[in-house]
């Protein structure tokens, strides 16, 4: 029994002198090791990449506006958005086009929905990350969302 209380210091002992972590010359310099550090840490230099320009952002004169009085109770909106989604299958199959825009606040706080009918659809679906932009009467949704039912729109695809 008396065995152990003598390991106890002895073992103590290993485990300081095994924290120290390096050897004399690394503890001595310390100066030293932080230059060293430092110049592992810099970043290395940037190769220029051939990135496309950005597209530029359409005129605020290319945005729509409200044409005409509207019946609906809840008004006309004329908004500018950039698309996150669409619907180009329409499930009640009258060929209109759905469209969900961040910007506006229509349906919800930033997002808008323009309900494109199929006269006004054009020829190519916008993409994701496009700007669009519509005017017309606010009216309910079959979810009861608020949506444009737009009599003007527009899909802004830059010149290249």
């Amino acid at each position: 029994m008396r065995a152990r209380p003598a390991l106890l210091p002895l073992a103590a002992a290993v485990v300081v002198a095994g924290c120290g972590g390096g050897d004399a010359t690394t503890a001595a310099a310390p100066a030293a090791r932080a230059a060293t550090t430092a110049r592992a840490a810099a970043p290395a230099p940037r190769r220029p990449r051939a990135t496309p320009a950005a597209p530029s952002a359409p005129p605020r004169s290319w945005d729509a506006t409200c044409p005409t009085p509207t019946p609906s109770a809840l008004g006309c909106r004329a908004v500018r958005g950039r698309v996150l989604a669409i619907e180009s299958h329409d499930p009640d199959g009258d060929g209109d086009l759905h469209v969900v825009a961040y910007g506006g606040g229509v349906t919800a706080p930033g997002i808008t929905i323009f309900d494109v009918r199929a006269s006004l659809r054009p020829r190519r679906d916008p993409r994701p990350g496009q700007i669009v932009t519509g005017a017309g009467p606010v009216f309910p949704g079959s979810h009861r969302q608020r949506q444009i039912q737009v009599d003007v729109f527009r899909v802004w695809r830059p010149r290249r």
